[in-house]
Parts: structure tokens; C-alpha cells; sequence
């Protein structure tokens, strides 16, 4: 067994130890654990509020592009080319030769060279109508033609129009895109449905200028066999030699 002397000399250098150390190293570290799972669930909620906000910046980024997309303008557009398509229809029809689309110019047409025949008008008279007539039937057909012709022309560059609108409209990045080629299209139509309306205008004109041509020659003609036969000198039988000898 250890000496009392021993004993002694031991708690005595424990006494010195302690009173010779000092004070920061005689501190001790103690783990919280409790401190340390609060700490750990703080960074971790802060952690997640923060993806959350890039989250919503990116979805909010999105929409913005999503926008700009939708309004986004159509790069191709075709409307100088249906303005061309609808000038030259409208010039064609506007230079309809003599008796053109003109209400008032009709009117005074059939109340004159289509009008009934008068007995008090002259042989000359009825002649020179006739001729007329006859000139504004001529007209009325080379316009019809004339139009048929542009209609026909027309043909080859609306199917270019409509294929390039097509692919555009497939190829659209937005609805405002879309929208226009949808637009475009319909005014494509538009110029189509203009042409045909020209082409059956035109076509009516001349059968329906044919037609009164027809019908006044009908009733003029009925007129000078009545001159012919109420004549003074009437028709007068004569013998006529076909061959000499």
C-alpha cells in the first residue's frame, strides 16, 4: 500500500496543477444536441425557401419568354402580293370597254340603242343602233376573256402564297403568330373569292349584253319588215336571168 507520505505529495502537485493552469484551458466544450437539430432544421427550411424563389424566378422567367413568343410578329406576310392581286382584278374591271359597270351608263344604254324601236326613227338610225350593239357585244366578250385570263394568271402565285402561309403558320412560335397566318389565309381566300366574283361578273355581262343584242335586233328587225311591207311600191316580182347564153 501506498505511504501516507506519497499520498501527501500526490493531492499536494494535483493542488499546484490546478491552481497553475489557466482559465481558457480550463474551459470545457459541451455539445447541445437539441441546439444543434434546431440549428440543422433552420439552414434546412432556408435552404428550401431559397429553392423555392429560384423556383418561381425561373417559372417567371418562362412566362416571360412564353409572352415575347405570343407577341412575337409574323416574319412573312403576303399582303403587298393580294394588294397586286385585287389592283389588277379592279383595273380590269374598270376598264370594261363602252357599256361598263355603270348603273346610270345602262340606264341610258336601254332607254336609247336597246330601246324599243320608234317608227319616227330612220333606216340610218336603226342601223347605226344595230352597229353598236353589235359593238358592245364584241366588247363585253373581249373583257370576259380578258378577265378569265387575269383569273387564270392569279392561280400560280396564290398557290405560292398559300404554301408559304401554311408553312408559317405550322412553323408558329406563339399565338399571335399563328393568328396572323390564320389571317393571311383568310385574305388569301378573300382574293380568291374577289377573282371568281370578276370572272362571273364579267362572264354575265357579255351573255346578258349578247342576249339584248338579240333582242333588239329582234324587234328592230320586226320594224323594217313592216316598213318593207306597208311601202308604197311594195314588193314587186320580176324575172331575173340567171345564165346568158
Amino acid at each position: 500500500m501506498m505511504s501516507r507520505r506519497h499520498l501527501s505529495a500526490m493531492s499536494a502537485l494535483a493542488i499546484t496543477i490546478a491552481d497553475t493552469a489557466s482559465p481558457v484551458s480550463a474551459q470545457l466544450v459541451v455539445f447541445d444536441p437539441n441546439n444543434y437539430a434546431q440549428n440543422v432544421l433552420t439552414a434546412a427550411r432556408e435552404l428550401q425557401q431559397i429553392n423555392n424563389q429560384i423556383t418561381s424566378l425561373h417559372n417567371q422567367a418562362q412566362m416571360l419568354i412564353n409572352q415575347g413568343k405570343n407577341l412575337a410578329s409574323l416574319p412573312y406576310t403576303s399582303l403587298q402580293q393580294l394588294e397586286r392581286s385585287f389592283q389588277r382584278t379592279q383595273q380590269l374591271l374598270a376598264q370594261a370597254q363602252r357599256m361598263a359597270y355603270d348603273i346610270n351608263q345602262i340606264d341610258r344604254a336601254f332607254s336609247t340603242t336597246y330601246a324599243s324601236v320608234q317608227a319616227s326613227e330612220t333606216d340610218q338610225a336603226l342601223m347605226a343602233n344595230a352597229q353598236t350593239r353589235w359593238r358592245n357585244s364584241m366588247a363585253g366578250l373581249q373583257d370576259a376573256l380578258r378577265v378569265q385570263a387575269t383569273v387564270v394568271g392569279n392561280l400560280d402565285g396564290q398557290r405560292k402564297e398559300m404554301s408559304a402561309l401554311v408553312s408559317s403558320s405550322q412553323g408558329a412560335t406563339g399565338a399571335l403568330q399563328a393568328s396572323q397566318a390564320g389571317n393571311q389565309l383568310l385574305g388569301l381566300q378573300a382574293q380568291q373569292l374577289a377573282d371568281l366574283t370578276a370572272a362571273v361578273a364579267a362572264q354575265g355581262r357579255a351573255q346578258n349584253l349578247e342576249i339584248a343584242q338579240r333582242t333588239a335586233a329582234q324587234d328592230q328587225g320586226r320594224e323594217q319588215l313592216r316598213r318593207f311591207l306597208a311601202s308604197a311600191r311594195g314588193y314587186q316580182p320580176s324575172t331575173v336571168r340567171m345564165f346568158h347564153q
